[in-house]
């Protein structure tokens, strides 16, 4: 059971205790992220995500942060998505007053040094260099930007364009910080083992404020208009091709999404699915393939990814759609379903085993719909999906005048992977 607990002050607090442990788990997360940037600040979410760990004025190198993590064995570390950022700390539950001091001082009170913010910049750019050097990560902001666009920030890539890094004020990005980072904007969660009088005591230590919750731009929101596919190539000599293939399809909490998650497990989410026997398993083109949804807040996306035979990439491709109109077409069996269901349920149980999965479950929940939901509750959506409203799903879902590809490999003509799309 979890207990969510608004701070007079401050953030909305979520406490998640877990039986069986010894250690916690301190996830502060920020409802802000490339989506809600401009062209001219697009990376900026994630700059800031970077500063945070550039010292304090208690702690005032990233050394001083890191070491006091370090002595105690601390697991932490933060992320930077569309549309939120997260930081946290693991660690034996005898240390949460620690976790609380650095995590609170991190988010709070960073110097945005400007010799570390010049320093900064290059260390991004290397980040972005890496993700263009490792086709199997590129491939995923390609697809994004191939389903969004890039007049709209959904299909901006989160770490930002290089020209933009190199020379985004830091003033400017402080004001980002200032605007976004406000602590009655927060969403605080904590799981494991920790006793409930304290975790609120520490809140108010270190997370209140006087001033008033600051009023911040919405973001666009973004509606699919898709009637053609829509496909991009990025050429790089490599010996296996990186593609990813898909649609726009559900946000949090739509009344589908329980249905396209059971199908894209049926379809490639474990070595028994569709797609990795026939692709894999009975033709041998693929060393590794998968499908999986990933929702956003008024959108999402269903994507096959898979690491391909460059040789027969037309018959991969070729092999792949039709799975996928086999679907719309005939649907899967019960057994298929229960077969899902029962793997899904598997996969949550292992998950809880550990306190990081469990704050993000209900913190994750909280920023992006302000709804919450335990695992046990999914669960009971996710068992009454039937048979026909898997088919019906698929039916909506994959449709071909809204089909994306993205690939990475030895090509600069897109004329026949158009033809294939069409």
């Amino acid at each position: 059971m979890y207990k969510k607990i608004q701070i007079p002050n401050g953030p909305l607090l979520i406490t998640a205790p877990r039986e069986g442990t010894s250690a916690i788990t301190l996830l502060v997360l920020i409802p802000v992220g490339s989506r809600y940037e401009q062209k001219n600040i697009n990376g900026s979410s994630h700059f800031v995500e970077h500063l945070m760990f550039k010292g304090t004025q208690k702690r005032p190198t990233s050394l001083d942060l890191t070491k006091e993590l370090d002595a105690v064995g601390a697991e932490y570390n933060a992320f930077t998505s569309k549309d939120h950022t997260g930081y946290y700390i693991k660690a034996a539950s005898n240390h949460l007053e620690l976790a609380f001091d650095i995590l609170s001082d991190m988010v709070r009170n960073s110097k945005f040094d400007p010799a570390e913010v010049q320093k900064e910049r290059g260390v991004i750019i290397e980040e972005i260099n890496m993700y263009e050097d490792n086709p199997l990560m590129h491939v995923e902001n390609l697809f994004e930007e191939a389903v969004f666009g890039l007049e709209h920030p959904m299909g901006w890539n989160i770490a930002g364009p290089r020209e933009v890094i190199r020379e985004v004020p830091r003033d400017r990005l402080y004001e980002y910080f200032q605007t976004y980072y406000h602590p009655r904007r927060m969403v605080v969660a904590v799981a494991g083992k920790f006793k409930q009088t304290q975790v609120q005591e520490l809140m108010k230590r270190h997370f209140t404020v006087d001033s008033p919750k600051p009023q911040v731009g919405k973001f666009p929101p973004f509606t699919a208009k898709q009637t053609k596919p829509h496909l991009k190539v990025w050429f790089k000599e490599t010996e296996q091709v990186q593609l990813c293939l898909g649609y726009p399809a559900y946000a949090y909490g739509h009344k589908n999404l329980p249905a396209l998650t059971l199908l894209s497990i049926i379809l490639g989410g474990n070595m028994s699915s569709r797609l990795f026997t026939s692709v894999r398993e009975k033709h041998g083109l693929a060393y590794f393939i998968k499908a999986s949804t990933s929702p956003y807040q008024d959108t999402g996306t269903f994507v096959v990814q898979a690491g391909l035979d460059k040789a027969r990439l037309d018959q991969a491709i070729k092999l792949i759609i039709e799975e996928l109109r086999m679907v719309v077409a005939a649907g899967v069996t019960e057994k298929e379903l229960t077969g899902a269901k029962d793997f899904l349920e598997g996969k949550i149980v292992l998950e809880f085993e550990d306190s990081a999965q469990l704050a993000e479950w209900y913190g994750k929940q909280q920023v992006l719909t302000g709804k919450m939901e335990t695992p046990q509750q999914r669960l009971a959506l996710l068992k009454k999906v039937t048979v026909p409203q898997v088919q019906k799903v698929a039916a909506d879902v994959f449709n071909p005048s809204r089909m994306n590809l993205a690939l990475i490999g030895p090509y600069k003509d897109e004329t026949p992977f158009l033809k294939l799309l069409q």
